[in-house]
């Protein structure tokens, strides 16, 4: 029996990674997305996992918008901007059909956990607001989550700050409720910066996404127009948090004790990753993976996608 999976995301081109990638994965059972402000603001999100869904053949999948900014204070940076005025790196999908669910994400995410035949797992792969909402609003049903599994957060340095990755940067806030005091019994597990910029593409690999077909050539013109800053190597970060639920071989976890600074200093967003803890909830972090095999079974799934239409 496939997997049920919800995504929460703020499309972005590494979010088009991963619906990509959960889309052409008969083990996951997709069953909602929400979306949320954050690499563009929540009408393009919205739109962009719409028309994202579309293109990979899954426009029944329900989409539901959620929050529009920050829970507390809104960020501000001049390095935003990285996915391109329209989020998707200059590309331009068709308009999808229909309209989106009118409910808010957090009630969305409440019914599609409890509509669930078994445990959902949750991929939360933009700034945590959503969650935190949920977690906030729908406590009970919050936890019969089977698992969330987040992309954000760093060990060491951040990408927005020195100290924050962007997620986390974006509302420090959502992010302390859902992995530093959650109040809400969930298995959770975080896939840091530290092992998503490792595991990015290089030009032999988006070549091989550009020659499978129309889906894989609008996805290599999506991450050449990514400006993340990192040379020769584009990441795919949130999509390697739906691969580490897929391939659990392919990564090392170990449990830490996630502290997430809301503080309004210069080292606001950060995260500081406890690897010994010695006390309170702890959150399984992904310290290392098998680079080669993750890029590897992400070039598998995108491109399995133009083999079904």
């Amino acid at each position: 029996m496939a997997r049920a999976v919800a995504i929460d995301c703020d499309p972005g081109i590494d979010d088009m990674m991963a619906l990509l990638t959960v889309c052409a994965s008969p083990e996951l059972d997709l069953r909602g997305v929400t979306t949320v402000g954050g690499n563009v603001g929540i009408e393009l999100t919205t739109r962009n996992a719409r028309s994202v869904l579309s293109l990979a053949g899954r426009g029944d999948v329900p989409v539901a918008a959620g929050a529009a900014r920050s829970l507390v204070r809104v960020p501000v940076s001049e390095k935003r901007g990285a996915h391109g005025d329209g989020g998707l790196g200059g590309i331009t999908l068709p308009e999808p059909p229909g309209t989106a669910d009118l409910r808010p994400a957090a009630e969305f995410l409440a019914a599609t956990v409890a509509a669930a035949p078994g445990p959902l797992t949750l991929f939360a792969v933009g700034p945590l607001t959503n969650v935190a909402l949920f977690y906030a609003l729908y406590p009970q049903v919050a936890a019969r989550l089977d698992r969330l599994v987040v992309m954000g957060g760093s060990i060491g340095a951040g990408n927005m700050t020195p100290a924050a990755e962007f997620n986390v940067w974006f509302d420090p806030e959502a992010a302390h409720r859902v992995l530093t005091d959650p109040g809400v019994p969930v298995p959770t597990t975080l896939v840091p910066l530290d092992v998503t910029r490792r595991t990015g593409l290089v030009d032999a690999d988006i070549a091989v996404l550009a020659r499978s077909g129309p889906i894989g050539a609008l996805t290599a013109r999506a991450l050449g127009g990514y400006r993340h800053g990192l040379g020769a190597v584009t990441p795919v970060h949130d999509a390697v948090a739906v691969l580490a639920v897929l391939h659990p071989e392919l990564i090392t976890t170990r449990p830490a004790r996630v502290h997430v600074d809301a503080g309004y200093g210069p080292s606001r967003g950060g995260t500081v990753v406890d690897l010994e803890p010695a006390d309170g909830p702890t959150v399984d972090v992904v310290v290392d993976a098998d680079v080669h095999a993750v890029v590897e079974a992400l070039l598998d799934r995108v491109t399995s996608l133009d083999q079904q239409v």
